[in-house]
């Protein structure tokens, strides 16, 4: 008896460290990841935000989901070179924007809701950014755009936009 305790013991011991590698391997490679994040750009930074935003778009392997309610042309004339599948979140898109940009692309998907007053990027369903501009005015004004770490308030993201009718995520 004492052995079979024992050697359940040391599995349970041995899959903990498993997972605690794991957990640090997961902080090592965000850490790793060349691009800045939690960075204010002020006015005029255009270009900068510009390319900030295109180095979180690129980092997406399956997905990407965009929350901004007040997306529109420039954020499509964007979204027309990324290769990945994108979910737009968003209740100001005109119509007549999105069925002409969808007769000719097929990249992305729109959500018409209104829930969110606040800008969110979702990486693969794995990472979570904020942005205190509207994607279309990036550098025009003074704004902050960041990582959020915290797997909880992803999670809540995910779950929000689940439970959109029209959402298939």
């Amino acid at each position: 008896m004492r052995k079979y305790i024992s050697k359940d013991l040391n599995n349970n011991i041995l899959i903990n460290h498993e997972n605690r590698i794991l957990k640090l391997e997961e902080s090592f490679n965000r850490l790793n990841n060349n691009t800045k994040v939690n960075t204010v750009f002020y006015d005029g930074q255009i270009y900068d935000a510009y390319s900030l935003f295109m180095d979180i778009l690129n980092k997406a392997k399956k997905e990407i989901i965009i929350i901004d309610n007040y997306a529109g042309k420039e954020l499509l004339d964007i979204l027309k070179n990324i290769k990945t599948n994108i979910v737009v979140v968003s209740s100001n898109i005109d119509d007549t924007l999105k069925k002409k940009y969808e007769m000719q692309y097929k990249n992305v998907a729109f959500i018409n809701n209104n829930r969110f007053h606040d800008r969110f990027i979702i990486i693969d369903k794995d990472i979570l950014y904020t942005c205190g501009s509207s994607f279309k005015d990036l550098g025009k004004k003074c704004f902050y755009i960041g990582l959020i770490e915290d797997r909880e308030i992803l999670n809540n993201i995910i779950s929000k936009l689940t439970n959109v009718q029209g959402c298939n995520l």
